[in-house]
């Protein structure tokens, strides 16, 4: 593969101001989960500790409101996004990445599959809609990151934005503005890649974009995670199965400068994200259940910068409330500037855990639902409703307040094992092996 345009001499796009994240005297920080660092918990003031028991009162009172039509082809449901844009002539869209490498549309309202768009010859991994448009878009192991208009029915993407050659892309995101998107790859043979590509409207080819650049040095196995800061557009976060979870500041024009901190999960990272004020703290989870939590404001500090570590959240879950089997992701709530964590059960119920310094809290149970692994979730701030999707093939809108339907569980699918191959499965062998000991 030709990568003498990528690495590290790539410049991305300006976009405004630079992160006011640093390191101490220009060095990239390397932080180890498994050094204890415990931040003791400051005072709640009243008014916030009242808003957390609203809070917690309201995800008590989740309910299922709207449960999705039947489809023809029932798949496992492995991501979902919402549209962004408000527009009071259109209702709002939900895009549902399926296990037979497709996204599905649907209509918030009524749940109903309004389109598919099929993801052939590769296989799609993660769906995101745009901040500012209705464009949908998803990486694929064809080498591709693809882009669909939601509201128009279509069999190609509009937009294809090309890697390079023997590049499998397994995870994605596009910036706050919309102007960059990232995306990772497997490793082949030596090489595993952080591409970049301009977004932008106003480049001359709108149908096939080459990359800008790329990242190569800063991870040594599979990138599974991408995530772009909510609010600043030169701010990436991502993970790997090499066990690191890398910052960016893409702002600056060499890989090694752009590398704001490295932390290290010491397991393959499946979930990263971003939390706490002006979202300076990151949490990501493991492949075999794992849960660490940093707050990037100690980078120049003295201060821990490990604000909670959990080897594996299955043997410190409450037994009183059920057992836990896998995590599905995580929740900020910025009204509390609260990180919630939630997992689930092989039965389809959900918990949802309120996250602190001190560990983990359960907050409620959801029930009733699911009948198989719950895959996906999207909470809708604005709206206090949650979707949830899973291997039971049915997506699900929770909302607090009194139920306007009675619904049946529907039954666990059995999918062919070449959909089974396709899907990355949470590994119990760890847990298992020291329950044996």
């Amino acid at each position: 593969m030709d990568q003498s345009a990528s690495a590290s001499s790539m410049v991305l796009p300006n976009q405004g101001r630079r992160a006011e994240i640093r390191p101490a005297e220009g060095r990239a920080w390397f932080l180890s989960s498994s050094s204890v660092g415990i931040v003791a918990e400051s005072f709640i003031p009243v008014d916030v500790a009242a808003d957390m028991e609203r809070i917690e009162e309201q995800f008590a009172n989740l309910h299922i409101v709207k449960r999705s039509s039947e489809p023809k082809e029932p798949t496992y449901l492995l991501g979902i996004d919402t549209s962004k844009t408000v527009q009071a002539e259109k209702r709002s869209l939900v895009a549902v990445l399926c296990s037979n490498a497709s996204i599905r549309i649907y209509d918030k309202e009524t749940l109903n599959v309004l389109r598919e768009f099929s993801g052939s010859p590769g296989l799609l991994n993660g769906v995101r809609f745009g901040n500012s448009c209705d464009n949908v878009y998803s990486a694929s192991t064809d080498g591709t990151v693809k882009c669909w208009d939601a509201r128009v029915a279509s069999e190609k993407p509009m937009q294809l934005f090309k890697g390079y050659p023997s590049n499998s892309f397994i995870s994605f995101d596009v910036n706050c503005k919309d102007h960059i998107i990232s995306a990772g790859t497997e490793k082949v043979d030596d090489d595993a890649l952080l591409v970049f590509w301009d977004a932008r409207t106003a480049s001359q080819d709108l149908s096939t974009r080459d990359p800008l650049g790329a990242y190569s040095e800063t991870h040594s196995d599979d990138i599974t995670q991408v995530r772009f800061h909510p609010s600043n557009p030169n701010m990436v976060v991502s993970g790997s199965t090499d066990g690191l979870v890398n910052v960016f500041d893409i702002s600056v024009d060499n890989e090694d400068d752009a590398l704001v901190a490295t932390c290290n999960s010491i397991s393959s990272v499946s979930c990263i994200g971003w939390s706490g004020r002006d979202y300076k703290q990151i949490y990501c989870m493991t492949h075999d259940e794992g849960f660490c939590w940093w707050d990037l404001n100690h980078l120049d500090t003295d201060e821990p910068i490990t604000c909670l570590n959990i080897q594996d959240v299955r043997e410190v879950t409450d037994g009183k409330e059920g057992h836990l089997d896998y995590l599905i992701g995580g929740l900020y709530h910025e009204k509390i500037d609260r990180l919630f964590v939630i997992g689930g059960t092989n039965t389809g119920k959900i918990h949802l855990m309120s996250c602190t310094s001190s560990g983990l809290t359960h907050v409620t149970s959801l029930q009733g639902g699911h009948a198989a692994t719950v895959r996906s979730f999207c909470w809708n701030m604005p709206e206090d409703s949650l979707l949830t999707g899973g291997e039971d093939a049915q997506l699900l809108l929770w909302k607090p307040g009194a139920m306007q339907k009675t619904f049946t569980k529907k039954d666990s699918l059995k999918i062919a094992s070449s959909v089974q191959q396709r899907v990355r499965v949470h590994s119990s062998d760890s847990y298992k092996r020291r329950k044996q000991q």
